[in-house]
């Protein structure tokens, strides 16, 4: 439902509107070719533009952000495309048994994330590789550079705009990044919420829209990564996978699965933090209060996923793991993990963990302060909402988790 209390008379922001056509126009002028998949993912683009002018209220900064970052998401794809036209034998690489790590956003999938990426045997996409996929890494290694350059830039102006940027996202030029740019190509990017107040496109995404083609295109992204290159294990990580694991199911039969578990409560607290937070270089609105309420519902359409996956035959295809664990015993966690996946870890990756672990201490980069009751929400509210997700899992309390980590 929309939420339009705020919003103000249209004629006075009219000049402040997205328009699809202008935006998938200016694309395809950028990459000189036509669109082959305008009538696949273009309807895509028209509801997230309609949700984007009905309720986002862009400020002029947050308009010229969103339409550059439309427009490149479709330049991204189409290069791609090219790519794969004249080489069509990139669409024969395999990608074997792909992990997808995910969870509830803000329950700990970045600090997995890192730890994956200490040992070498698995590949994550870079964040200055998902910024410009093509050319292909491996293929034009010159270009690397210019890209990490590119992206570091990018990286340091997303700080300027919001000095809290660092202390509430991890983000490095070279350092992993998750899926959310890759299936921006298509608009079927559930992320998309957090930094835009569209909650038609939330609905539409979730209820009406069938991920699969977007989730092939973000398979083909990993072929383009890969090609030329030594095959490695893909370990991929994006909080809104949740909300299509099966689908993810149908595009790669042997995926894994390794899901976060925290304290919903705090992971909702987390998130609306977050959301505040990116939504203010864009939008004219402050509205803590509908925050909280949007990321009440989002989270709970992510647990309906994960419940739903669980009662599937699929369900053994995931790995749970605790959050508070991977706090407490980092390596150990991960060589539980590593069995689960029928792979025995290093002891050098262990060492390795340990040592990361030790140099990135919580709040490194800064306090990320979040109360519920900051965006008009009850605690023992959200847990009686969540309980049969809470129950299923045995979830502890934040208060209870950290208590024993500290005995």
């Amino acid at each position: 439902m929309l939420d339009t209390a705020n919003e103000p008379a249209r004629e006075s922001r009219r000049d402040l509107l997205l328009n699809s056509d202008a935006i998938q126009a200016d694309a395809e002028a950028i990459v000189g070719m036509t669109d082959p998949d305008k009538a696949l993912f273009k309807p895509n683009l028209d509801r997230l533009v309609k949700s984007v002018n009905a309720t986002a209220r862009l400020s002029p900064q947050g308009y010229a952000i969103t339409h550059a970052e439309l427009v490149d998401a479709i330049v991204n794809r189409l290069e791609s495309r090219r790519w794969l036209d004249r080489h069509p034998e990139i669409a024969e690489q395999s990608i074997v048994e792909p992990i997808f790590m995910t969870g509830l956003p803000r329950s700990g999938t970045t600090y997995f994330q890192n730890l994956f990426n200490i040992d070498p045997a698995f590949r994550q996409i870079r964040a200055w590789e998902a910024s410009r996929i093509c050319p292909p890494p491996a293929v034009d290694p010159t270009s690397a550079h210019k890209r990490f350059e590119a992206t570091r830039r990018e990286i340091a102006q997303r700080v300027k705009l919001n000095p809290e940027y660092n202390a509430i996202h991890l983000s490095d030029a070279d350092g992993p990044e998750e899926c959310h740019p890759l299936l921006t190509q298509t608009f079927g990017a559930a992320g998309y919420h957090n930094y835009l107040n569209v909650p038609d496109y939330f609905d539409y995404l979730t209820s009406e829209l069938n991920l699969e083609q977007t989730y092939r295109n973000h398979r083909q992204q990993l072929q383009l990564l890969q090609w030329g290159a030594a095959p490695k294990r893909w370990a991929l990580k994006y909080p809104n996978h949740l909300v299509a694991m099966d689908v993810i199911m149908a595009i790669h039969p042997d995926a894994r699965f390794i899901v976060t578990h925290r304290d919903p409560r705090q992971t909702l607290a987390s998130l609306c933090r977050l959301t505040h937070s990116f939504r203010a270089p864009r939008s004219e609105d402050r509205d803590a209060l509908l925050v909280g309420r949007q990321m009440r519902a989002f989270v709970r359409r992510h647990l309906d996923g994960l419940m739903a996956f669980a009662a599937s035959a699929h369900a053994g295809r995931a790995i749970h793991v605790d959050y508070y664990y991977s706090l407490e015993q980092p390596a150990e966690m991960m060589a539980g993990v590593y069995r689960d996946l029928n792979l025995e870890m290093a002891p050098a990756v262990a060492h390795d963990i340990r040592g990361w672990v030790r140099r990135n201490p919580k709040n490194k980069r800064g306090a990320n302060d979040y109360m519920l009751a900051d965006y008009g929400l009850d605690a023992d509210e959200i847990a009686e909402e969540y309980a049969d997700y809470i129950t299923a899992f045995d979830i502890p309390s934040e208060s209870k988790a950290l208590a024993r980590l500290s005995a």
